[in-house]
């Protein structure tokens, strides 16, 4: 045992485990920093996440917060549903600017509403309010009070657009009753 020798497959184990072992100790791979610094940033998606749910909260403000609770969603939310609110971020913190976003990313411009200024052009129903007599709300109290159903699906959506038709006008009715009183009282 006293005549040792070192062969050749014995070193080459040996180098590549010092290779190895200094490479660990002194020197950082690219992976561990990027992982590293990915824990301490906010996910650009979360934030606008949150920010569609709670639009009056500052995207600055929420990005602070899911930076400090290791971007966790659901601890915001929390916060901001108990009322607590986000609390502001320090000057000198600076948020990461979101990715430019392309055509198919872009949220979609909201629908147009249709500008109908009343529900009398709404419904069409101009052509029953130049009618001169309206039925008066007695005659309506003196109808017997049974519940007309249609048997198709066509007669009930008829009937249920008449009724709101006669609703609508009613409503017209009174609101022009209203005026006029307004009016007389007005010149007394």
């Amino acid at each position: 045992m006293a005549d040792q020798t070192l062969n050749i497959p014995s070193l080459v184990v040996a180098a590549v485990l010092v290779f190895f072992s200094v490479r660990y100790f002194f020197f950082s791979s690219p992976s561990s920093t990027q992982a590293a610094s990915d824990r301490n940033t906010a996910n650009p998606v979360h934030i606008e996440q949150l920010a569609q749910m709670f639009p009056q909260l500052n995207r600055r403000d929420i990005e602070w917060d899911l930076q400090r609770n290791g971007g966790s969603v659901q601890a915001t939310t929390e916060r901001v549903l108990s009322g607590r609110g986000l609390e502001r971020p320090p000057p000198s913190f600076q948020p990461i600017q979101p990715p430019p976003s392309s055509s198919s990313t872009a949220p979609a411009p909201p629908p147009l509403r249709p500008s109908h200024p009343d529900l009398i052009t709404r419904y069409k129903l101009e052509s029953r309010i130049l009618q001169p007599e309206f039925p008066k709300p007695e005659e309506e109290e003196e109808k017997p009070n049974v519940p007309e159903w249609g048997k198709t699906k066509a007669e009930r959506q008829s009937l249920l657009q008449k009724r709101k038709d006669e609703m609508v006008l009613a409503a017209r009715r009174r609101f022009e009753e209203k005026e006029r009183e307004k009016e007389r009282t007005r010149k007394q």
